[in-house]
């Protein structure tokens, strides 16, 4: 049964990265929407996937393309057009209230947060990445005996203007460590380990369960004191993930003990554990989850996906994410796909008479600002 229900109210993309203003060639655009090391199998493309199909099908009229255009005049298109153009295009198109951005992830290479800003003609904000500011100050020389200090002080001030913390545990070793907080010897000794184990390479990537676990925790107490949310990273992403050992549920001792702080934790994307990411939204006051850059990989199925994140969490706990990398693209499909999803899943529900319309339009609201307005101190 038709409806008059909106699902058109401006987004707060609370998890999101920058985009790349290189003009991208065919292997180089495939590359940026890809989660593997490696490029597609010889004869084959990243186009034959379901974003692929999204891409082809709903970001070629946006470029003055046919819908479902060949992959090569889609990027030639792209080429002729200047990255510029292109990300101006998608990142206005997408109905954005604002951008809380992820900086830790490849700066160098995509736009910084100001940048961003002027591109989508919208507020962003930052998110500091835990890790990153690690080995930021790992690289910088500090001796192993200064690193519990420095770091912290590091992290209080790259963080002075953010508006949240975010951490990739489950990337660098798994949900599945021991989660209190470690003893300064043993955080020293560690960075010791870690630092003459790195000058070799020159590449200071965190791994180590101990310093990782005083990252959560000076960064929880971090939260605390200026009222952030910390962002973690679960499930779906690059190939050096365990997925098994990804499952929020074996987070619950860390979640627990930031609940008693009063810090807000925001679960991020969490395909394939959104049943289990809705399910922690319902025990734990202080947890918050999306769905993210998986209904653009999933595409056509994207609504099934959110409609399992909808089964039991608590609308007051679902966010909003595009987790867009490097493609304005993603930025635009993140939001026309959870749009076109949610209102999928709302209208079944009013059809079988689950809820009245406006029990259906303050979900919305909840969803598409609401709840991030309410953890993060975005002014």
């Amino acid at each position: 049964m038709p409806t008059d229900l909106s699902i058109d109210l401006p987004l707060i993309d609370h998890h999101c990265h920058g985009v790349s203003p290189a003009e991208l060639d065919f292997a180089a655009f495939q590359a940026l929407f890809s989660e593997s090391y490696r490029p597609a199998p010889p004869g084959t493309t990243e186009f034959q996937k379901p974003l692929g199909l999204a891409i082809r099908r709903f970001c070629a009229p946006m470029l003055d393309l046919e819908p479902s255009c060949p992959a090569e005049t889609y990027v030639e298109r792209r080429l002729a057009l200047g990255a510029a153009e292109v990300n101006r295009r998608f990142l206005r198109a997408c109905g954005l209230d604002s951008l809380l951005i992820d900086t830790g992830h490849r700066s160098s290479s995509i736009l910084a947060v100001d940048a961003m800003a002027e591109a989508a003609a919208r507020p962003a904000h930052e998110i500091v990445r835990i890790e990153s500011v690690a080995e930021e100050v790992a690289k910088s020389g500090v001796s192993a005996a200064a690193f519990p200090e420095a770091f912290a002080d590091r992290l209080a001030e790259r963080a002075a203007s953010a508006v949240g913390l975010k951490t990739i545990v489950a990337y660098r070793c798994t949900f599945k460590i021991d989660q209190t907080a470690p003893a300064r010897d043993a955080v020293v000794t560690a960075a010791d380990a870690w630092f003459k184990a790195s000058q070799g390479t020159g590449k200071y990537r965190l791994s180590d369960p101990t310093i990782v676990r005083h990252g959560l925790w000076v960064g929880g107490e971090l939260c605390r004191q200026r009222k952030f949310p910390m962002q973690v990273h679960v499930g779906f992403g690059d190939p050096d993930v365990y997925m098994h050992a990804c499952d929020p549920s074996h987070f619950t001792d860390f979640i627990a003990a930031m609940e008693k702080w009063e810090v807000p934790i925001t679960l991020l994307h969490n395909y394939p554990f959104q049943r289990e990411a809705a399910w922690l939204s319902e025990v734990f006051q202080n947890v918050y989850y999306d769905v993210g850059v998986i209904l653009n990989y999933a595409a056509p199925m994207s609504a099934d996906i959110l409609g399992e994140a909808l089964e039991m969490g608590k609308f007051s706990k679902l966010l909003y994410s595009s987790d867009a990398f490097g493609l304005s693209e993603l930025y635009y499909l993140g939001a026309l796909l959870f749009r076109r999803g949610l209102k999928k899943c709302l209208d079944r529900w009013l059809a079988e008479d689950f809820c009245s319309l406006a029990d259906a339009e303050e979900l919305v609201r909840l969803v598409a600002t609401e709840n991030a307005r309410r953890i993060y101190p975005m002014q």
